[in-house]
């Protein structure tokens, strides 16, 4: 059957059922032509200057660049989609309270690379949390068209439910086919791998993952995108980075310089000189200690 494709006005719903059976899906058209390039220019400058990966998992005809938050005023908007952050609420946050953003990459085929080994992306975290809770919600915005020739990112659907150390077969792997302006979509769990390279041009993708606000990230935002480039952002976006508190006692900082007690012990938020901090009056003592049970 393949990758199902659904139509941008696609209801959350729908995305999420498919989530559920196959763990992939891609939504087509999403963004305009001028996104497109928007991306493209924000990104092209520091494309130049990347080198290509060390060993056959990164690609040594692959390139990466990362700090997306800090140096692409179009992917920060990707990162707010309201469409994806929808369904990223819906389908992580059954697994804690709260989701971040988790990773953002730009990555770059080349011709000649060979294929990825097929992996979950869960593995970042060992084999720590158990399998029943879902890890990361991840999105790849084709910035170019997507094939099977060019090195279309390939998914095992399905493979979510399997045991652990079942292999595909061939004919179990499909790919990610889509035009330039769609987001794949697809869960921490799922069989996937970047596809060889096997045409005369590049494939661009843009990687946003999110993922339960109790996980440690796989990009550190903190250092990818600093107080100082991330006081001129929108403030949505800096609490989804996780400049802000992911519980009532989750991710607080202290100012060690503060002489004064107003930055001790306290959210994120507090550092652009916000006010809002959702946790600061919600929890009561017993409802504290019933949830940590």
């Amino acid at each position: 059957m393949g990758i199902r494709h659904l139509n941008s006005d696609a209801y959350v719903n729908e995305i999420l059922e498919i989530l559920e059976e196959d763990a992939g899906v891609i939504i087509d058209n999403v963004l305009t032509k001028d996104q497109l390039n928007n991306i493209t220019q924000d990104i092209d400058p520091f494309l130049g200057n990347t080198r290509v990966g060390k060993d056959e998992f990164t690609g040594f005809k692959t390139k990466r660049v990362g700090a997306l938050m800090a140096r692409s005023p179009e992917c920060r908007n990707l990162a707010l989609n309201p469409l994806i952050n929808e369904v990223s609420k819906l389908f992580l946050e059954p697994h804690g309270e709260g989701y971040q953003l988790h990773f953002t990459s730009a990555i770059n085929i080349g011709p000649g690379e060979t294929q990825q080994i097929l992996h979950r992306d869960r593995g970042v975290w060992g084999g720590y949390i158990p399998r029943k809770i879902e890890t990361q919600l991840s999105t790849v915005w084709a910035i170019t068209d997507f094939t099977k020739e060019n090195g279309a990112t390939q998914l095992v659907p399905g493979s979510h439910k399997w045991d652990k150390n079942r292999e595909p077969l061939d004919e179990e792997i499909d790919y990610a086919e889509m035009k330039a302006g769609s987001v794949f979509i697809y869960t921490g769990s799922v069989m996937h791998a970047g596809g060889n390279n096997i045409s005369n041009e590049n494939r661009m993708g843009v990687f946003i993952h999110y993922a339960p606000s109790w996980l440690r990230q796989q990009e550190n935002q903190y250092l990818s995108c600093p107080p100082e480039i991330a006081k001129t952002l929108d403030p949505d976006l800096r609490s989804l980075m996780g400049y802000s508190k992911g519980g009532y006692v989750l991710g607080f900082f202290t100012d060690p310089y503060d002489k004064e007690g107003k930055l001790e012990s306290a959210s994120p938020e507090k550092i652009f000189g916000d006010s809002a901090d959702k946790y600061e009056n919600l929890t009561t003592p017993d409802k504290l200690v019933e949830e940590s049970s």
